[in-house]
């Protein structure tokens, strides 16, 4: 066989097994290669750091907090600059995670702003928060300790006239996209996935406790008080209340909550007797620090809901019904004294 028809036929061969060459895509867009000159951090945030209020605005923090929080989580969410590109500075990401924060608005808004891909800005968000947290949780918000909840009832009975009172609790269902593999833990009775956030509030308006990630189909809102993790102060005799002996410092919640020996909830029913709606009318009143700040609009961290239903959803039940005995007595007890030794002057006239 002549040589060169061999060499023809191995040749095209060879280029009939050549792979078609792949045009790769650019490193970097063109768009977000001018973020350093362009982008919403290096221009417009530089220009309201010059105006007080307008940065308060934008990111509903003022300029000297911002930065004593960047001075705070600055180390943490830091990364190295490569051969290959420089990195995203711990200012510019606390931004991104503030302005999110602030506004609600998606990923790909903020990553447009801010010339960043999207997929960038989800993982910076995550990650500063988880930073913010781990750097500013025992200072902010530590767990209160016995004095702590005693300041707190004497703020609950000075301007609510609630004796014994360590707190207004409330829940909320926070709607999620379902983790993978996850079944029916986080599905809940509105027929979505959610977390559940408790939130416990002191007379002042104040979050004192806050809990997140309760799945949506079982959470309980009583295990925390159930197991006495909260060092509550000792049973005490509230004022003018010497014929109904030591009693147990209590959280105020609503309908949702079980009834536990130190968790009151309203009388249900509509056919009350006077002095149960009283008792109840009392009750809402020192809820109102948590009604309040519980209205206050949250950005939830957890995941990017695509439909337009409500993020943050009432949780109806927080745990069993089932009441014992002496906490069915203690808030008969809790509705004699402000009937009688407990009384304010007003009550009758709005009942």
């Amino acid at each position: 066989m002549d040589a060169g028809f061999v060499a023809t036929v191995a040749l095209v061969y060879a280029m009939s097994r050549r792979r078609p060459r792949i045009v790769r895509r650019c490193w970097v867009h063109t768009i977000l290669r001018k973020r350093l000159q362009r982008g919403e951090y290096h221009v417009l945030v530089q220009e309201l750091r010059l105006d007080g209020v307008l940065f308060q605005q934008y990111f509903r923090m003022s300029k000297d907090a911002f930065d004593e929080l960047l001075g705070k989580v600055g180390p943490l969410i830091a990364k190295a600059d490569t051969r290959m590109r420089l990195s995203i500075g711990p200012a510019e990401r606390l931004g991104i995670c503030l302005r999110y924060l602030a506004t609600g608005d998606s990923y790909r808004t903020i990553a447009f702003s801010y010339r960043v891909r999207h997929a960038t800005v989800a993982v910076i968000v995550k990650e500063v928060a988880g930073a913010i947290w781990t750097a500013l949780v025992e200072k902010t918000m530590p767990v209160p300790q016995t004095e702590d909840w005693r300041a707190i009832a004497a703020g609950f009975q000075e301007r609510w006239n609630f004796p014994n009172c360590v707190g207004a609790i409330d829940g909320k269902h926070v709607v999620i996209q379902a983790p993978a593999n996850s079944g029916s833990l986080y599905f809940n009775y509105k027929s979505s996935h959610s977390l559940v956030l408790l939130a416990v509030v002191d007379a002042e308006y104040l979050f004192r406790v806050v809990d997140v990630g309760g799945f949506g189909r079982s959470s309980d809102g009583g295990e925390s008080l159930r197991d006495g993790s909260l060092h509550l102060p000792p049973d005490t005799v509230i004022p003018g209340g010497e014929r109904l002996g030591l009693l147990p410092h209590v959280f105020v919640g609503d309908e949702a909550f079980p009834l536990l020996d130190n968790l009151l909830r309203p009388f249900p029913g509509r056919q009350l007797t006077r002095e149960r709606r009283l008792f109840n009318y009392r009750l809402s009143r020192a809820r109102k620090t948590i009604g309040r700040s519980s209205r206050t609009p949250v950005v939830p961290v957890v995941a990017e809901s695509s439909d337009e239903a409500p993020t943050l959803r009432d949780a109806p039940m927080m745990g069993s019904n089932n009441a014992t005995r002496r906490s069915i007595q203690l808030r008969e007890t809790f509705c004699s004294y402000l009937n009688e030794e407990g009384v304010v002057s007003w009550q009758h006239k709005v009942v």
